[in-house]
């Protein structure tokens, strides 16, 4: 089962620690992979992280150190553009962009959803009273903790 720290939570919401480069490598050094917010402006060639606004300011060295661990949540066009292109020419990253879609395919060919499908990952169950099947291939929570057997 993969375990996916939703924005760095491992143990509950921590919204104003959320997507900040430090309470990420927290979760990644307790074992879990790691679903981030991505920003690209495109006039400054600057990437961020944040929810509903570009807050952290990271550099793709920052993002390849992580990248087998990171599922990254394109937060506007111009980021998934970035992502889309630079996976043609360098190391792949898992990426994906949605917004109230029931599933979304992650680049890596996931399903991403909050719904129950098979061999999917399932986000939020806490949120949406969800129980993982036994085909869920993964859990992206705030409290991933919980998940860990």
């Amino acid at each position: 089962m993969i375990l996916i720290s939703h924005r760095g939570n491992i143990n509950g919401r921590r919204v104003p620690f959320e997507n900040q480069p430090n309470h990420i490598d927290t979760a990644l050094s307790a074992g879990y992979d790691v679903e981030i917010d991505v920003w690209y402006e495109r006039e400054s060639g600057k990437l961020y992280l944040g929810h509903d606004t570009a807050d952290y300011q990271i550099d793709i060295d920052w993002l390849d150190e992580r990248s087998d661990k990171l599922w990254i949540h394109c937060k506007n066009m111009d980021s998934l553009s970035y992502f889309n292109k630079i996976n043609t020419f360098g190391p792949e990253y898992n990426y994906f962009s949605h917004d109230k879609d029931m599933g979304v395919l992650t680049s890596y060919g996931y399903i991403w959803s909050t719904n129950l499908c098979d061999n999917g990952i399932l986000v939020l169950p806490e949120v949406f009273d969800r129980e993982p099947m036994e085909t869920t291939i993964g859990i992206c929570s705030d409290v991933i903790k919980n998940y860990k057997r």
